[in-house]
């Protein structure tokens, strides 16, 4: 793990002091080393995390032998050992041990989207190849690893591993009105959009080639949809899973720095640590307690670290340890509400003295279909296949009417499912109408509109929302919240976050499995709990789906109130026509008499903060030297 940064396009003399700053900004990311190299028409940046061959050798920008192509990388490719002996067997010499030589030469052998057709792995890529004057950026299949860029008015091109760099190489302009409304909507900014004007993200399985001064995005993978007609028995999925798990899992345990992994009381991690077992690998597993909290997993995850016989240490945490939310500002480049991700902060904390490299069972959820929405659109995707458009057009008549009565609204809202599609989906989050509904929005963004919230109701979309949904959420919230609260909060603390079920050969089959079957007799996620069933024992597989809580929205109403107070009274956010303070006030104080606060308040205190944090982040004397870099 590491961060990446370049800029391509214009003189070294212009862009050095820049790269460098993007270096500096991502000294967290990658504490072990620095590195920057110049071509005429290119400089490429480097912070290092050492998991692969830490001395020297591996030190980035890594050039080919000649010296006419440079690249810089984030992230792991876990197959390097066979590509490499590939290379070699084709004369190629290696003076690493390291990942990072395979692009190379791999590069140079097979060009660049065979090269990635061999890659296993998570990646962010900086290629630059001075001899065809092109820069390569491109991310990984799923979007494990962040990578953000910047397309100059001149016509170059910059780019870095967060919007953090590049805002502190001030390439990033004023905050972009729709990522302000996408944060305010969700908590966090979709990868179409930045926080930023002028900067955007490189999508999940995309590869963005700049030459000559303009830049082309194309992608070079995408996952398969459900096969319906697929003839593939329960049993057969649940062999085909355990052996493409066990060798995602084999495949993310090789590290030259200490490696361990994440036990909850949970389906998902518990077959991660199973898989280390059934491995052979002596490594410890660290499961957060939470004492006297309903939610506490500890009890369930010792009794699973003794059936498997790992090391196992519970780390006691009492989410009232966490003071404020400097930490979560800091950590994202981006405004970021998950208030789960003040839980990974603290865990990636204290696990670091340990270990560099940490197992999580991130993604088992999504591909497996682990969440009750999956169900319940599932439901109404069948239930539409048998109801007559014209039934549906009679539902959108009186559907207002039914939703006056509370106990009807979960009723109202599946028929909306069945009956419009995706479309109703995104329409039934309650985000966007409360802030208009409480005026707590300023004049820059009171014309704004979602896309999301537009999207066509029919019948037909209705016999495919949940295919519909896959496909969005993947590229949306998996990437955007889930992806990025892991990325996020290890990289915080230099923790390289490994997740087999985010492998891409894992997730090439389960996407492709019939929805009947990944949701087997009505069950959530049925093939790992049979799995787990089978490899751990029952309790596992029959426990329900928990996790760490933070109250942030009883502590925003409570021990955070006067803060939140101080802070809309005098709010930064009002002063540039983001939000209405009056309101915002106003609803605090109902939410301080009710002991709660709605997630509203909660995203306006985030930004609010966030905000304030960014301001600071560019000491005075490097603005200076930045700004006369870029005249």
């Amino acid at each position: 793990m590491c961060g990446i940064a370049g800029w391509a396009g214009r003189s070294p003399e212009k862009t050095v002091a820049t790269v460098r700053a993007m270096n500096a900004a991502h000294a967290r990311r990658g504490p072990d080393s620095e590195g920057l190299h110049t071509w005429r028409n290119a400089v490429l940046g480097h912070r290092r995390l050492s998991i692969f061959d830490i001395s020297d050798a591996g030190r980035q920008p890594m050039l080919s032998p000649d010296g006419q192509a440079g690249v810089v990388f984030n992230g792991a490719i876990y197959n390097f050992i066979e590509l490499r002996s590939e290379l070699e067997g084709k004369g190629y010499r290696f003076v690493s041990q390291t990942d990072t030589e395979v692009l190379l030469h791999g590069y140079r052998e097979w060009g660049l989207e065979p090269l990635l057709a061999r890659l296993h792995g998570m990646f962010a890529i900086g290629l630059w190849d001075n001899g065809a004057e092109k820069l390569y950026l491109i991310r990984d299949r799923l979007g494990v690893k962040p990578l953000y860029y910047s397309a100059r008015p001149d016509g170059s091109i910059a780019f870095a591993s967060t919007a953090g760099a590049l805002h502190a190489a001030q390439l990033a302009d004023d905050l972009d009105p729709v990522g302000v409304a996408e944060f305010l909507e969700y908590g966090y900014v979709t990868d179409a959009r930045s926080i930023y004007r002028g900067i955007q993200k490189v999508p999940a399985g995309h590869i963005l080639e700049w030459s000559a001064g303009k830049a082309n995005s194309r992608c070079y993978w995408t996952p398969p949809v459900a096969d319906t007609g697929a003839h593939i028995r329960f049993e057969e999925a649940v062999e085909q899973t355990e052996r493409l798990f066990l060798d995602a899992v084999k495949m993310r345990l090789f590290a030259d720095v200490p490696v361990a992994a994440l036990l909850s009381g949970g389906v998902d991690s518990t077959l991660v640590c199973w898989a280390i077992a059934h491995l052979g690998a002596n490594l410890k597993a660290y499961t957060v307690s939470t004492p006297g909290d309903v939610a506490d997993e500890s009890k369930d995850a010792i009794a699973t670290a003794r059936i498997l016989g790992i090391r196992h240490e519970v780390l006691p945490m009492q989410p009232e340890d966490i003071k404020d939310i400097s930490e979560l500002v800091a950590a994202f480049s981006e405004p970021f509400g998950a208030p789960s991700a003040l839980g990974m902060l603290q865990l990636s904390r204290a696990i670091k003295p340990e270990a560099t490299v940490l197992l999580t069972g991130d993604g088992g959820d999504d591909v497996f279909l682990g969440y009750p929405e999956h169900k319940h659109l599932w439901m109404a995707q069948r239930l539409a296949r048998y109801l007559p458009g014209p039934l549906a057009k009679l539902w959108y008549g009186v559907r207002q009417h039914v939703l006056r009565f509370p106990a009807l609204r979960r009723p109202a809202h599946f028929l909306d499912y069945a009956t419009g599609g995706f479309g109703a989906v995104a329409a039934a989050h309650d985000g966007w109408p409360k802030y208009l509904e409480h005026r707590l929005l300023g004049e820059r963004l009171q014309s704004i509109h979602l896309w999301q919230r537009e999207l066509f109701w029919s019948p037909e979309a209705a016999r495919r929302v949940l295919t519909e949904m896959l496909a969005h959420d993947r590229v949306n919230r998996f990437v955007a919240e889930y992806l990025t609260k892991v990325d996020g909060s290890t990289m915080y603390y230099a923790l390289e976050a490994r997740s087999p079920f985010l492998d891409q050969k894992l997730w090439e089959f389960a996407s492709a499995l019939p929805y009947s079957l990944r949701l087997r007799n009505g069950q959530l996620k049925a093939v790992l709990r049979e799995l787990a069933r089978r490899k751990v024992g029952p309790r596992v597989a029959q426990g329900r789906k928990r996790g760490f809580t933070i109250p942030v929205q009883r502590w925003l109403a409570q021990k955070w109130l006067p803060r939140a107070k101080e802070l809309f009274e005098n709010s930064t956010l009002a002063a540039g026509g983001w939000i209405n303070s009056s309101s915002a006030l106003e609803q605090l104080k109902i939410a301080g008499e009710r002991g709660h606060a709605p997630l509203q308040l909660w995203y306006i205190f985030v930004l609010e903060n966030w905000l304030r944090h960014r301001t600071t982040t560019t000491p005075a004397a490097a603005q200076s030297q930045l700004a006369e870099s870029l005249m």
